[in-house]
C-alpha cells in the first residue's frame, strides 16, 4: 500500500521559526496556481479534501505539512503566478519559500506540477532554474492530461522531456490526470521509492514514468541561478 494512503494533516507554517525539526524525509509539491496541485495530492492520497481545492487560484498561502508516517512528510507549497498581493507579503513568501527550498536538510526532492495544456511557462522554467543548484531530484507531473488526446499528450510529453534532458538531468516527467487517473500508480510508485530510501543527488532519471531508465546526471548550475528568487504569487 502506498505511503500516501496514511496521509494526515500535521501542521501549517508561515514563519521559518515554526518549521518542524528537520528529521526524516520531506517531499515538496510546487506548481503554478490552478495547475491542479491540490487535486494531484488528493488523488495520490485517495482523499477528497486532504489538500483544499479552491476555485480561487492562490488559496494555499502557507507551507502545509502532511504526515505519511515514520517521519515522512508531504509539504504543499504555495502556488505561484496568480494572486496579487502587497509587496511586503511577496517578500515574506520569497524568504519563507527560498530558505525552505534552498536550505532544508530533510527536503529530498520536489514534485513540480504543470498543466499539460500549458507546460513550461516562464514561472515553471524559473522554478526549475532556481531549484537546480540544490542537485535534488524533481519529478514533473503534467496534470489534466485527460483534456488532451493521446496524440497531443505524447507530443507534450516529448517536448517537456526534450527540454529537461537538455537542461535538468535530475528531472523525470510523466502525464497525470486526477480525473482519468492516468499515471497515478506510476507517480505513487516513484514517490514511494523516494520516501522509502531518500534521494541521492544524482538519482533523478529523465524518463516517462514506467519506461526504462535512460541515464543519470547532475544538472549544471544555470548562470546566476543562486541569485534567482523562487517564483511566488503575483509574479
Amino acid at each position: 500500500m502506498s505511503v500516501f494512503q496514511n496521509a494526515t494533516f500535521y501542521t501549517t507554517v508561515n514563519e521559518l521559526g515554526d518549521l518542524p525539526p528537520p528529521v526524516g524525509v520531506e517531499i515538496a509539491f510546487a506548481g503554478r496556481s490552478n495547475a491542479g496541485k491540490s487535486s494531484a495530492i488528493n488523488t495520490l492520497a485517495n482523499r477528497n479534501r486532504l489538500a483544499f481545492v479552491s476555485k480561487t487560484p492562490g488559496r494555499t498561502q502557507h507551507l502545509n505539512f502532511f504526515r505519511l508516517g515514520n517521519d515522512r512528510f508531504l509539504v504543499d507549497l504555495p502556488g505561484y503566478g496568480y494572486a496579487k498581493v502587497p509587496a511586503e507579503v511577496r517578500q515574506h513568501w520569497e524568504r519563507l519559500l527560498g530558505t525552505y527550498l534552498q536550505t532544508r536538510q530533510s527536503l529530498h526532492g520536489m514534485v513540480l506540477i504543470m498543466d499539460a495544456r500549458h507546460p513550461l511557462t516562464p514561472l515553471d522554467r524559473q522554478m526549475l532554474a532556481w531549484f537546480a543548484p540544490t542537485k535534488k531530484a524533481v519529478h514533473v507531473l503534467l496534470t489534466k492530461s485527460d483534456k488532451l488526446t493521446r496524440q497531443q499528450g505524447q507530443k507534450v510529453l516529448k517536448t517537456v522531456l526534450g527540454f529537461l534532458r537538455e537542461s535538468y538531468p535530475q528531472c523525470s516527467v510523466q502525464l497525470f490526470s486526477s480525473t482519468s487517473r492516468e499515471g497515478v500508480k506510476e507517480a505513487a510508485a516513484l514517490l514511494d521509492a523516494w520516501f522509502g530510501s531518500g534521494i541521492e543527488p544524482d538519482s533523478g532519471m529523465i524518463r516517462e514514468a514506467g519506461a526504462p531508465e535512460s541515464g543519470k546526471g547532475n544538472a549544471p548550475e544555470p548562470p546566476n541561478a543562486r541569485n534567482k528568487k523562487p517564483p511566488v504569487k503575483g509574479e
